[in-house]
């Protein structure tokens, strides 16, 4: 009888070589899908965040360096995240996923925003100032530490806290760690312009309403009258009026000042109703506030106003144009 010559196959007749081969490259391509998650998520899940490099003057100090070492594993319920190269100083992550993250820079610049009339907020023992992102349906927002030496600023959005009243309190022992010494506010809009002819202004400012708002109905933003005492403490006069809304820029007004420095015959001006408007824009970084200047009145009349509150300066031309004559 002649040896028989095994071909790989079974009793039955089927060759097992393909099934095996296939079995052993299911497995070579599991391993590399779990190497992939490995790279792409890090040691254990962990996310991947990349955080793009901002002005911050003290971000490479030490003091940063052992703020960042002490941040928490954790915060509202997101683990803390791995940075992607290149990893900017004084930066820390936490993230669950793409929509779902926060972050923490230390180091960075005090923002424009942070002036003798900016509204702050006490929490964890540290004073801070919200600063909102005003993008249509957006609900992120920067806490900065404005009492804190190197300023801590905090981003997130209410699906990344949960809607949490107070985004800054995972970070709050950490925080409270660093030197207390307050910040220096930048000076409060149009507190620095010049007196001058203050004509029908009286009428003005007692015609001016508590409340403004701007934007359409269902994204409508509501400013409030700033009281008298903080408008005072904040180097103002009787000669203006100001609004706040949580996290916003103020509106501001002053009437009879000092006509722009920038003016000029031929300058390109905005026309609502009767009343020309010569913007002097003095944006400054993390700032949409400009000044525009009302022409054409018996008193010059200048007035603060973000971008997103463009709306406001139809309502302020009414008010001028019926308080204040036309020369």
């Amino acid at each position: 009888m002649s040896a028989e010559k095994n071909t790989g196959s079974s009793p039955t007749g089927i060759n097992k070589t393909p099934i095996v081969i296939a079995l052993i490259l299911s497995l070579i391509l599991t391993a590399a899908v779990l190497v992939g998650a490995r790279l792409v998520l890090g040691p254990a899940g962990q996310q991947q965040v990349a955080m793009s490099t901002l002005p911050a003057p003290d971000a490479e100090s030490q003091e940063c360096a052992d703020l960042v070492e002490a941040l928490p594993g954790s915060a509202f319920g997101h683990t803390r995240a791995q940075i992607m190269e290149p990893v900017p100083a004084g930066t820390a992550a936490w993230a669950s996923s793409d929509l779902e993250r926060v972050t923490v820079r230390c180091g960075v610049d005090m923002p424009f925003q942070y002036t003798q009339l900016a509204g702050t907020v006490e929490a964890g023992g540290t004073t801070w100032l919200p600063v909102a992102d005003v993008t249509a349906g957006s609900s992120l927002q920067t806490w900065y530490s404005v009492d804190r030496f190197p300023v801590v600023a905090v981003t997130a959005d209410d699906l990344s806290t949960d809607n949490a009243d107070d985004p800054v309190a995972p970070f709050a022992d950490a925080v409270s760690t660093l030197e207390q010494r307050d910040g220096e506010p930048f000076p409060a809009p149009l507190s620095q312009l010049v007196a001058g002819d203050a004509g029908s202004c009286e009428a003005l400012i007692r015609a001016l309403p508590g409340t403004i708002q701007v934007g359409s109905d269902d994204d409508a933003l509501t400013y409030e009258l700033i009281d008298d005492p903080a408008m005072a403490e904040a180097g103002y006069g009787d000669d203006a009026v100001a609004w706040s809304s949580p996290g916003l820029e103020p509106i501001v007004i002053r009437c009879g000042v000092q006509p722009s420095e920038n003016y000029e015959a031929g300058a390109m001006l905005q026309q609502i109703n009767d009343v020309p408007w010569f913007e002097d824009t003095i944006l400054a970084s993390g700032t949409t506030s400009a000044t525009w200047y009302a022409l054409g009145r018996e008193a010059d009349i200048a007035v603060s106003l973000p971008q997103y509150a463009g709306g406001a300066l139809i309502q302020i031309t009414e008010l001028i144009e019926e308080h204040v004559p036309a020369v």
